[in-house]
This record gives C-alpha cells, sequence and structure tokens, in this order.
C-alpha cells in the first residue's frame, strides 16, 4: 500500500456552527475557495451523507475534476468527503471544536492511499510522494485560510 497523510489545523475567529456553514456550503465554494474554480451538485438536498458534486480545481497548472461525495456529516463537529481517482482512494477529514466562544478550532486530516500499487507505483510514492504531499499541504493550508476568511466575514451570499 503507497500514500501520504497529512493533518493541519488552525483557530477561526468565528464561532463553530458559523464555520460549520462556510465549510458545508458547497454550491458556494468556488467562491470561498481560490483554488476551486468550478462546482457542480450532483445530488439534491441539504449538507449531508450521501452529498456528491464535481470540483473542479486549478492544481499543477491544470485544472482536474474529482467527484467527491460526503460519508460523515456530524453537525457542526465532524465531516468526511471521499473521492477514488485513478487508483488512489482520498478521504477529506474535517472535525470543528469551540476555542472560546467566538472561535473554533478547524482541523483537516487528508489521506491518499493506493491500495494495490504495483512495484512501479511504489517506486514512483516513494520517489515523488514526499512532492506531492507537500504541494496538497500548501493547498490545504490555502483551503483553510479561505474558510478562516469566509467564515470570519461571512454575509449570507
Amino acid at each position: 500500500m503507497a500514500g501520504h497523510k497529512i493533518e493541519l489545523e488552525r483557530t477561526v475567529r468565528a464561532p463553530i456552527e458559523r464555520v460549520w456553514s462556510v465549510l458545508t456550503d458547497v454550491a458556494h465554494a468556488d467562491q470561498t475557495l481560490r483554488g476551486v474554480t468550478r462546482i457542480e451538485l450532483t445530488t439534491d438536498g441539504p449538507y449531508g451523507v450521501g452529498t456528491q458534486w464535481r470540483e473542479t480545481r486549478r492544481m499543477f497548472g491544470r485544472e482536474t475534476t474529482e467527484q467527491l461525495r460526503v460519508t460523515v456529516a456530524d453537525e457542526p463537529t465532524r465531516t468526511v468527503i471521499e473521492a477514488d481517482s485513478a487508483g488512489v482512494h482520498y478521504v477529506t477529514e474535517f472535525t470543528l471544536a469551540p476555542h472560546t466562544e467566538n472561535a473554533t478550532r478547524l482541523m483537516m486530516r487528508f489521506t491518499a492511499v493506493q491500495a494495490k500499487a504495483n512495484p512501479v507505483q511504489q517506486v514512483l510514492w516513494t520517489l515523488f510522494g514526499r512532492i506531492g504531499a507537500k504541494a496538497t499541504e500548501k493547498v490545504m493550508r490555502q483551503d483553510l485560510r479561505d474558510i478562516a476568511v469566509r467564515a470570519e466575514l461571512r454575509t449570507q451570499l
């Protein structure tokens, strides 16, 4: 098995309910997250287990589109979003906890696992995995900044 795991956290100067609202506002993610260029909801209804969408991001100088799905939605403290692409299973988990009355601790855990990696893929993960993980961490840090900015300045969209 080949892959990597990244964990980050940030304090957001906004109540937990507002941070949750921004985090789960998938329809407007392209207005919140600067790396996202397009969102296409593929399910109806409020955010919850089963919500799915196609998300287009600009990464490494090109746009890529992934199908994402919510597998856990424990409002307002935890959500898990999963995707599968090119034999890799991606899991992004957000955990929210009150930090103070008007601040929230937002934690983000990301894993990418290629369960059936052949010997060549194992070598590629070993050689390029750190580079990919560093690039992914940079994107995750920017996403957390963008979520914080929107939550701290949130007005109704």
